[in-house]
């Protein structure tokens, strides 16, 4: 069979409520800024009704849900693989993948509460996540799509899967049918609390995995080290592919065993809420479309550049293509 999508990611179906509040507001919640905090669905509520006063911003989302969306807005094929409630948000979610042609492999369960993210961001741009994963931990082994593995070049998911036991089982059955069907897989680390409490599922999925993303603090995190060049190359042995950003610092990819340095895209940080996640989209579309990696990396670049310039972890289509151009501009005058 062909490989008809470029990519099929597996991840957490999360509708994303985002609302940018002042400080004091902020130390009010004794959170740690910039986390992401598991709460359950009760606790989820309340959240949500402390802050009725706001207008919300809403978008489907997740982590591996992102990078898929704006894969297929520069012009991929892609699919995804998740678990939505019979909700009105569920519905929310569905509709919308669906309108930007992603192929959604997601059951609607009755009585159960598609996943939420309250995202709080303070002026200095940060953005602190309270989620509530509610029926996305209904997601397990027997829920794999395998014939949309087999259709797929690349196999793609985060790492928030492994913080519970049926999300890990569920990359463990992906896995084995990645490697059945000669499809590549790309995993995101996600976060550091990922690889600090979960780093022995991570592990375990490296032996399998092709391409790892992940910033500087989950590098160093999973390395053990407070050295970033230390952490680099420490993940190259653990993969033989590698793309590890740097904030405003640029990205660095290592692919075929050549290293490349990608300098940083401009950018006025509103909301760094998806930076990675669109990072990742950019270079996955540049490796599936015949573009060179630094190609590839300065299309991730540019479109992480233009969601912080902004509120929310999407970009309008428009956008992300200009983004696209913007990039490749950048790399052919590079090389005048």
């Amino acid at each position: 069979m062909s490989k008809h999508l470029h990519l099929f990611g597996i991840g957490s179906a999360i509708v994303d409520i985002q609302l940018q509040i002042d400080e004091h507001e902020f130390q009010q919640l004794g959170l740690v800024k910039g986390s992401m905090n598991l709460v359950d669905v009760a606790q989820q509520t309340a959240l949500l009704r402390r802050f009725a006063h706001y207008i919300p911003h809403w978008k489907s989302g997740g982590s591996a849900a992102n990078t898929v969306i704006g894969f297929a807005q520069m012009g991929g094929r892609a699919g995804l693989g998740s678990m939505l409630g019979k909700d009105h948000l569920g519905e929310f979610y569905a509709n919308e993948l669906r309108e930007l042609g992603i192929e959604l492999y997601a059951p609607m369960l009755e009585n159960e509460a598609t996943g939420t993210s309250l995202i709080v961001i303070t002026p200095d741009s940060e953005r602190t996540m309270n989620t509530a994963l509610a029926v996305n931990l209904n997601y397990n082994k027997e829920h794999v799509p395998e014939e949309a593995i087999k259709r797929a070049e690349w196999l793609y998911f985060e790492g928030y899967k492994f913080t519970d036991d049926a999300g890990a089982g569920a990359i463990d059955e992906a896995l084995f049918y990645a490697k059945k069907h000669d499809t590549k897989v790309a995993i995101s680390f996600s976060d550091t609390f990922v690889v600090g409490a979960f780093g022995h599922h991570v592990r375990k999925a490296l032996l399998k995995t092709d391409l790892i993303f992940c910033n500087q603090a989950e590098a160093q995190a999973f390395a053990g080290t407070d050295d970033p060049d230390e952490a680099f190359h420490f993940l190259r042995k653990e993969a033989k592919h590698v793309a590890m950003t740097l904030g405003a610092d640029g990205s660095r990819i290592v692919w075929e065993g050549h290293t490349y340095t990608i300098p940083p895209a401009h950018a006025t940080p509103v909301d760094t809420t998806g930076a990675g996640d669109m990072y990742a989209a950019g270079v996955l579309y540049g490796l599936t479309h015949g573009y060179s990696p630094e190609e590839a990396g300065a299309i991730g670049s540019y479109a992480a550049a233009r969601v912080i310039s902004r509120l929310g972890a999407r970009l309008p289509t428009e956008e992300i293509h200009q983004a696209k151009n913007e990039a490749l501009s950048s790399v052919a005058r590079s090389v005048v």
